[in-house]
């Protein structure tokens, strides 16, 4: 079972980045983001895309130019999540055939995404809206828009949000913090997973 996670990499190193990634798709999170504000990401990237590609959607977050989706296409990533609403770095995403997802906080915002193709919208910084938010810019956005919270939505809230609506979550220090091990990597994901389970049953 696959689940609706993006599990946020931030400050992995290329060394680290297999084994973190076959920590987390044994846990069923197979959605992988290493933000391009880590070390020498597009290595991390391609070292994780070339080891479990065929196991894993693997990408790039924190990403805000055009030549940044081309860079992350190249080393083998199919994966686009950024902070923003750039209508330009969404269509070089999905002209490639590649995942986009798009920092949203506003109405406006979140159909100029779903204009320019966006996958799914990230409703970000997820603290700041809260799930009274999102809730309340459901009720004008398309039937099936997909909506993952980022910031501030984890295991202690998780069914907060789900009853507000969210799709799903893109998980953070939770998950990873720079420098533990892949086996704490799998017991934290194995957690989450557990407390992701439980709110929605």
């Amino acid at each position: 079972m696959s689940l609706p996670i993006i599990a946020i990499l931030r400050g992995i190193t290329p060394s680290e980045a297999p084994a973190a990634a076959a920590a987390l798709i044994e846990t069923g999170i197979t959605t992988i983001e290493v933000p391009l504000n880590s070390p020498d990401p597009f290595d991390s990237i391609a070292a994780m895309a070339k080891a479990h590609g065929q196991a894993a959607l693997i990408g790039a977050g924190t990403v805000l130019t055009v030549e940044q989706v081309q860079r992350v296409h190249e080393a083998g990533g199919q994966l686009i999540v950024s902070p923003n609403t750039d209508t330009a770095v969404i269509r070089a995403t999905a002209d490639l055939g590649m995942q986009s997802w798009p920092g949203v906080f506003t109405p406006t915002e979140a159909f100029a995404a779903l204009s320019a193709g966006a996958t799914g919208l990230k409703l970000f910084p997820g603290n700041m809206a809260g799930p009274a938010g999102l809730k309340a810019i459901r009720a004008v956005l398309p039937k099936g828009t997909q909506v993952y919270a980022v910031g501030g939505a984890g295991p202690e809230n998780f069914e907060e949000w789900i009853a507000a609506s969210a799709d799903g979550f893109g998980i953070g220090s939770a998950l990873y913090k720079p420098g533990i091990s892949a086996s704490e990597i799998g017991a934290r994901a194995a957690d989450l997973v557990d407390a992701y389970k439980a709110a929605i049953a």
